[in-house]
């Protein structure tokens, strides 16, 4: 009999924590500002559980020339090299009527995941799909990235869902998509894969690198 009851815990115990951990995943992840769990194909650093290291903008920083290459994308002149804060150099982009494909995928999605995140923080997003289409991990194009299945939870199919193109909030997106794609500004978290909004804890095994606004990133 005391073995039945003994089998009997030991199974309710491994039950309570599969359940524990199949809701600690998903417990208050809203469908907005989360990455869903890729596993990266190689991971060497175990998950860090120290609080997060905050990131401040930078007072300044140089700002380099754009190259050719980067300005075959937006279309866009190349800005001259001087010492600017991050926010004149977002107000000093251009708007133009319709941005390229590639562009658009971007903006787009540092819209939906960061429109109400500080500069620096919206830079970090892009910089993230920027990285992801050049790491060879992930499609090579923005586009590609973003339409990714099961990344980003905005999209709609293969689309996203309407933008007032007329708020402000969207002529922020396009000067930081312009700003991520040419490099000409350092994100923060430079060289950051994953990220995931601040409120949940998927748990993930990888290297955090810091927290930006009310996201965590992640190599």
């Amino acid at each position: 009999m005391s073995r039945i009851i003994d089998k009997a815990s030991a199974i309710s115990v491994a039950a309570t924590i599969i359940v524990t951990l199949i809701s600690a995943d998903g417990s208050g992840a809203a469908p907005k500002n989360r990455l869903p769990q890729a596993k990266p194909q190689t991971s060497t650093s175990p998950f860090i559980a120290e609080p997060p290291l905050f990131i401040a903008e930078p007072v300044v920083q140089p700002v380099p020339q754009a190259e050719q290459a980067n300005n075959a994308v937006s279309g866009t002149e190349s800005a001259p090299a001087s010492a600017a804060t991050l926010r004149q150099m977002v107000e000093a982009q251009p708007q133009p009527d319709e941005l390229p494909r590639e562009l658009n995928c971007l903006a787009g999605a540092i819209y939906f995941e960061a429109k109400g995140e500080t500069l620096p923080g919206q830079l970090a997003v892009g910089r993230v799909i920027v990285a992801r289409s050049k790491s060879g991990r992930f499609p090579a194009s923005y586009c590609g990235v973003v339409y990714q299945p099961s990344q980003f939870s905005f999209v709609r199919g293969s689309g996203m869902p309407a933008i007032d193109k007329r708020s402000g909030n969207w002529r922020k997106a396009v000067a930081i998509a312009q700003i991520a794609h040419s490099g000409s500004w350092q994100s923060p978290v430079e060289g950051a894969l994953y990220f995931h909004a601040a409120r949940v804890s998927p748990g993930w095994h990888l290297r955090r690198m810091a927290q930006v606004d009310n996201h965590i990133f992640y190599r």
